[in-house]
This record gives structure tokens, sequence and C-alpha cells, in this order.
């Protein structure tokens, strides 16, 4: 399954979270079947960084984020422009992402950023708790791009 993109993970993912989702729906309210969703797709999220890290055999730096990127770009996934990259930050913005397109596609939209932008975020836990995202928009969401923020903490000693 690591040979498979990630778009396809995630579309396989979606088609049974959706049904899950659409079941929970019909006995709880909208927001709790979303916190439930939300609260299942991080950890996913934290352990796939940790395991990602893991494989790595050293302290995943930034740059080694930036070489992994590709793995979200597959098959023409997301396009991105990044802006600046060196030892302690990584910007740049997504411009178009097919992930969005598929959850509207799947009629997932209302949770789309559950499936996939929330777990930006939630990946760097895992993958080195010291990589901190900031985000102000999604394409998701509407916006004409995401912008990310990556840094890295300064630890103590440093």
């Amino acid at each position: 399954m690591n040979d498979m993109p990630i778009l396809q993970r995630r579309r396989i993912e979606a088609t049974v979270l959706g049904h899950v989702y659409r079941e929970m729906k019909t006995r709880m309210s909208d927001e709790h079947a979303q916190e439930i969703i939300g609260a299942a797709v991080t950890k996913s999220a934290i352990e796939q960084g940790a395991s990602m890290a893991e494989d790595l055999g050293h302290e995943p730096s930034l740059k080694d984020f930036l070489a992994i990127l590709p793995l979200w770009q597959k098959d023409d996934a997301l396009q991105i422009e990044v802006l600046e990259s060196d030892d302690d930050k990584l910007e740049f913005n997504v411009v178009r992402c097919r992930y969005s397109e598929m959850y509207r596609d799947m009629g997932l939209g209302e949770i789309g950023h559950l499936l996939s932008c929330n777990r930006d975020g939630d990946f760097c836990t895992g993958y080195n708790p010291n990589m901190e995202l900031t985000r102000t928009q999604t394409i998701m969401k509407g916006a004409s791009h995401c912008d990310f923020r990556y840094r890295m903490k300064k630890t103590e000693g440093v």
C-alpha cells in the first residue's frame, strides 16, 4: 500500500468514511458525527506521520519533509508553488487541490476538511512534534489557494 498514490488512498478512505458519516448522521447530530470522524482521522494522521518518521531512521527535518511532498503531489494531486525553504522554515502555496475536487465530486465536500486538510498539522505531531504548521486558508473552504507555512520550534539549548 506504500506504493499507492495518496490521492487514491484518500479516495478509498473517503468511500468508507462517507458511508460511516452518513450512517452516523441518521443517529446523531451532524456536529457530533463530524467530531467523531475528525478524531478518528487525527489519530490516523499522527500514526502515519510517526510511521514515516520511523522509516527515516532519524529525526525528520523540514528538508526531509520537502523531499516527501511529491508523495502528496503524485498523479497531479496537488500543484504547489514553493516560496521559501531552509532548515527552519518551509513555505508553499497549493494552487490546485484534486483532493478537494475529489471530495466534492463524491458528495463529501462538507467533511473534506476533516478527511484531508486537518490531517496536515496532525501529521506533523507524529512526524516531528517540533514542526508547526500555520495555515490561514484552504481551497477546500473556498480560498484561491492554501497557504502552508511550516516552522521548526526552537528547542532549549539551541
